[in-house]
């Protein structure tokens, strides 16, 4: 965890040097949502346990979709066994995707796979609530998951941001809240846009 704190804060250090407003992707491209990759359907698999797409697949309810060959689920470490058990037996559901069995022992898991359950994707697959994905990324620490961070908070509603910000102050320690106003402060300054120069002149 010290780890991936340090890690963390180098990057938001680094990101914020070099963010300016309105860089980076196209205001239409970042405000995307679509559901190009057909995962394949963990529900008749997995039900009834508790569990939820996490990764890069999660992210394209709150980001433009990014593509990959990793379906990542998160169950409780108690049922893991299980599903470990349940994706062996049937592998012609997998579709050519690999899955990823992620197994949660926090104390937060439980409420975050059970708001999961009405959290759906356009395929119905539950999906971690926007909160929750945000401090699973948080703790991963790594620098895919804090860009997907910033882009996804920087375009979330205030109602969101206060739920964020409820989930952290709960589960996560109180100096880690100035890391992620860094994060949310820096994905909006890219949704910030900046007229051209030569926009300004000929207005």
């Amino acid at each position: 965890m010290r780890n991936a704190a340090a890690t963390r804060r180098l990057i938001i250090r680094l990101a914020q040097k070099r963010q300016r407003p309105g860089t980076g992707s196209g205001q239409d491209f970042l405000r995307r949502r679509t559901a190009v990759m057909q995962f394949p359907d963990l529900r008749p698999v997995l039900d009834p346990l508790s569990w939820a797409v996490v990764g890069a697949a999660a992210t394209r309810l709150y980001m433009p979709e990014r593509m990959t060959q990793d379906l990542d689920v998160l169950v409780r470490a108690a049922d893991a066994g299980e599903a470990h058990r349940r994706l062996g037996a049937d592998h012609s559901r997998l579709g050519g995707f690999r899955v990823n069995v992620l197994e949660c022992a926090a104390a937060w898991c439980g409420p975050a796979l059970a708001q999961a359950q009405s959290n759906r994707d356009a395929q119905g697959a539950p999906v971690l609530p926007l909160p929750y994905l945000t401090l699973m990324k948080f703790e991963a620490g790594r620098a895919q998951d804090i860009a997907d961070i910033t882009r996804m908070l920087g375009q979330a509603t205030p109602d969101l941001l206060a739920a964020v910000r409820a989930v952290f102050q709960r589960w996560r320690a109180p100096d880690e809240a100035e890391d992620l106003e860094s994060l949310i402060a820096l994905g909006q300054l890219e949704m910030t846009f900046t007229p051209d120069a030569n926009d300004s002149k000929n207005a």
